[in-house]
């Protein structure tokens, strides 16, 4: 055996699975949101649901679940209304700040 690993071995990487505290959470969605792309945040934010539980974060939120999902997986533009319900029922609170205070 050569010791090689080979790439379909792998296990899939889901950020999901690291974001186990308020303070990742926090630091994950700040580095998406320096990106400026809507899309990207929205998909973000689905990892965060995800991790914190789909079907709880939905009903918090007073979505669906299928509806949630469907809101923040890839290519979805979902209106801001969803996701500030969203970051509600995460706990989470949106800011504004000065451009200088970055």
């Amino acid at each position: 055996m050569s010791g090689k690993i080979k790439i379909s071995e792998l296990r899939k990487f889901d950020i999901s699975d690291d974001l186990d505290s308020d303070e990742a959470i926090a630091e994950y969605l700040t580095e998406v949101l320096a990106e400026h792309d809507g899309e990207a945040f929205a998909h973000a934010l689905g990892k965060v649901a995800r991790a914190r539980g789909m079907t709880d974060i939905a009903a918090a939120a007073g979505l669906g679940r299928e509806s949630l999902y469907k809101s923040l997986r890839d290519g979805a533009e979902p209106k801001f209304e969803t996701i500030r319900r969203v970051c509600e029922a995460l706990g989470l609170r949106l800011a504004v700040v000065t451009s200088d205070a970055a």
